[in-house]
């Protein structure tokens, strides 16, 4: 690696790195398809008796086992009487024992969605009367932690090696077939295997504590591998490693068979690598369609097909892009990628972005389903950025299409062959081993070297004496005497050095000749055994010849690198790879957000739900923004008053932060008065049931009317504020 090429490598992948680590620590538990829409007893709810069952609904049907719905009492004591059942729909459901006591009962549920992500929460509901409970009323987080982060980077990293994998093969199939002899496409190629396998294996691994206990420990319990050998997920998995066996043996023959044959039959045997390669591609991009967002919602007939060609266009346009990259930079002198692979890229680099449009559209439409979620909900925004950094890479991709048209306008940036090349070292090998006039045949540049040191030597006569040969051989390259004779370092060096300067690469020409002055003893020994040379010549003039080769390709190569449209080519090309590990990650993220038409449907099922149980009730709820000028001092106390009738009513207060996080506070009071009668203040302390939540029962509201309720926040020792709204009683 050059000096002007490793910084430039070293700052991708350093990117890479930096998103990878960017993922490891920003990971949240992912956000599912799944969301609860609603459930029996509902949250917060305070019933008469005690209900036979707990039951809870989904925006879809989820998997769930044994110990996925816990319902505990208030010293935390498990009360369910079985295992959950699926009580009808997307309705789940688990019965309780008999004849339980008065109190606040805490609901936990874990389970999978669907669309294989994992979805947890909790939520509390009271018989007879509010208690003080043990249980704090927090989800434990499914999806999170080490495990979760861990599981996310597999995501990531399988993802970039599927489109390095694909997108490499692509592209020397159908825009360089030179380049499935060249090493570092290869070694490329092979690692977005290795990348993918690894990385699929993993996941398999931590399946099971990723929607589970999210404990490393359970990463090698094979009772658990088990289990998710068994869910729809475990299948993609296994099936895609299936899959990468059939694609080994594609790369095999692609950097094998297929680089040595010639002319028609590497034609047919390319045909049937493409055929079978594309069937391949698509097999392992359904392993993510059959188990992710595709594959359940709005349209999963169509919507699977769709994901397929949405992967295979992300596929062929990274993975190119990276195996260009790693051409314009690595590829050998002999055998660099040429004007028309770069042409032909552009035209499926274009056809791959028309693809995603299309197909990017339609799965933008079917996640949405309107225009707010774009702004309102995460997987909008997460969109967004999205389309905005592929609007950055296809203007990117715009100037690399200027610096290729640039590039193609300029003459002889076609290499030669390598079988010319290959022919070349063939002739000078045989050079080596014959009589030394043979030896001026390495190479089309060493013959014509050797044609005008001959003509020198005969237009000098025999100027040049005996002690003219040192002072050339001293004066001459090193490298130009690869296929000189013992003969020609002693009769002919001195002749040619002053006639021809560095043309003693052919003295060799006139070995073969009596010298005009005599012959030296070397030569004259020579002669006398009939011209036999030493065996360690021949060794040498190969060795020669090699360092001429490898001399001659690095001059080529520097020839090469200095074209400025190459390097502004080059310099595109980077960029355009850089925005897209960036693009990438984003993508990982979103496929592990839950999306907006989910978000906005279970949100408006809860108002609903919210609505009608106000209905039937009467009951009120008021949120009063608080901010008490302290530290942690803002945030929201809701008060819930119900039945808001006259007489006795149960009143609920809940604090959360900013970010809607439920909280605790050192203190909050209750107010109640009805100007309009002269009756007030009345004073409530509500009792303390969970993280964020009070609660009084019982409380006498006398007459109807126009209530001002007044909720008074402490944060600390001398931070308080009271806020107030009001709302109809009776």
């Amino acid at each position: 690696m050059t000096r002007t090429i490793a910084p430039r490598v070293r700052t991708l992948v350093l990117l890479f790195v930096a998103v990878a680590g960017a993922l490891l620590a920003t990971a949240a538990p992912a956000s599912a398809h799944a969301a609860l829409t609603g459930s029996d007893p509902q949250q917060g709810a305070v019933v008469d008796r005690a209900p036979a069952r707990v039951s809870l609904t989904f925006s879809e049907s989820v998997s769930m086992d044994d110990d996925a719905l816990r319902v505990l009492d208030p010293k935390g004591e498990r009360v369910e009487d079985g295992a959950p059942t699926n009580v009808g729909g997307t309705t789940y459901g688990v019965a309780l024992h008999s004849g339980l006591p008065d109190g606040t009962y805490t609901v936990t549920y874990q389970v999978v969605s669907a669309d294989s992500h994992p979805v947890s929460g909790a939520f509390t509901f009271s018989i007879g009367a509010p208690s003080e409970t043990s249980v704090p009323a927090t989800a434990q987080g499914a999806g999170g932690g080490i495990v979760g982060r861990l599981y996310g980077l597999g995501r990531y990293v399988s993802y970039a090696g599927f489109a390095v994998l694909v997108g490499g093969a692509a592209f020397v199939l159908a825009c360089w077939p030179r380049g499935s002899g060249v090493r570092s496409v290869q070694r490329l190629v092979v690692s977005g295997w290795l990348a993918l396998t690894a990385a699929t294996l993993a996941m398999l691994l931590l399946r099971g504590s990723y929607t589970g206990s999210g404990k490393a420990a359970d990463i090698v319990d094979l009772e658990l591998l088990g289990q998710v050998l068994q869910t729809k997920t475990g299948a993609a998995l296994v099936s895609r490693l299936l899959l990468l066996a059939a694609a080994a043996l594609f790369v095999a023959v692609l950097f094998g068979a297929h680089d040595r044959r010639e002319d028609q039959e590497k034609r047919d045997l390319t045909f049937g690598l493409a055929v079978g390669g594309t069937v391949v591609a698509a097999g392992l991009a359904a392993t993510w369609a059959m188990a992710e967002h595709a594959s359940v919602g709005l349209q999963p007939g169509i919507a699977m097909p769709v994901d397929v060609v949405h992967l295979l266009a992300v596929a062929a346009w990274f993975g190119g892009l990276a195996t260009l990259l790693v051409a314009l930079y690595k590829a050998p002198a002999d055998n660099p990628v040429d004007t028309t692979a770069v042409r032909r890229f552009s035209q499926v680099a274009f056809g791959s972005v028309v693809a995603l449009v299309i197909t990017g559209t339609y799965q933008s439409w079917r996640q949405l389903g309107s225009w707010s979620a774009l702004t309102d909900t995460r997987y909008g925004q997460l969109l967004l950025a999205k389309i905005a950094l592929v609007a950055v890479l296809v203007g990117i991709a715009y100037l690399s299409r200027r610096w290729t048209a640039r590039l193609a306008g300029t003459a002889g940036d076609v290499p030669r062959p390598r079988e010319e090349e290959r022919s070349g070292a063939a002739g000078t090998t045989t050079a080596g081993k014959t009589a030394a006039p043979a030896s001026t045949t390495a190479s089309p540049t060493t013959s014509a070297k050797a044609s005008t040191g001959t003509a020198a030597e005969k237009t000098s006569g025999t100027a040049s004496g005996p002690t003219s040969g040192p002072t050339s051989a001293a004066d001459s390259d090193p490298t130009s005497t690869a296929d000189s004779s013992p003969m020609s370092t002693t009769a002919s060096s001195g002749a040619s050095a002053k006639a021809s300067g560095r043309a003693s690469d052919t003295a060799s020409s006139d070995a073969s000749a009596p010298a005009a002055d005599g012959a030296s003893a070397p030569a004259s020994a020579a002669r006398r055994t009939g011209g036999v040379k030493p065996v360690g010549n021949a060794k040498r003039a190969a060795q020669l010849a090699r360092q001429r080769a490898a001399v001659d390709a690095a001059r080529q190569k520097r020839l090469r690198d200095g074209d400025p449209h190459r390097f502004g080519l080059r310099r595109s090309v980077l960029a355009e790879a850089g925005v897209a590990v960036v693009l990438l990650a984003v993508t990982t993220v979103l496929t592990q957000t839950e999306p907006g038409r989910t978000e906005q449907e279970a949100a408006a099922a809860t108002s609903s739900a919210g609505s009608a149980d106000a209905s039937a009730t009467g009951a009120v709820t008021l949120d009063m923004p608080f901010d008490t000028g302290g530290e942690d001092g803002k945030g929201v106390v809701r008060v819930e008053v119900g039945p808001a009738r006259v007489g006795a009513n149960d009143v609920h207060v809940y604090v959360e932060d900013p970010e809607g996080r439920a909280v605790d506070i050192p203190e909050v009071k209750l107010a109640f008065t009805l100007g309009s009668k002269d009756i007030g203040p009345l004073p409530v302390a509500p009792d303390h049931i969970t993280t964020g939540h009070w609660s009084a029962s019982e409380v006498q509201l006398p007459m109807a009317g126009d209530w001002e309720v007044a909720a008074t926040v402490r944060t600390s020792d001398i931070d308080q504020v009271t806020v107030s709204k009001n709302a109809q009683i009776g």
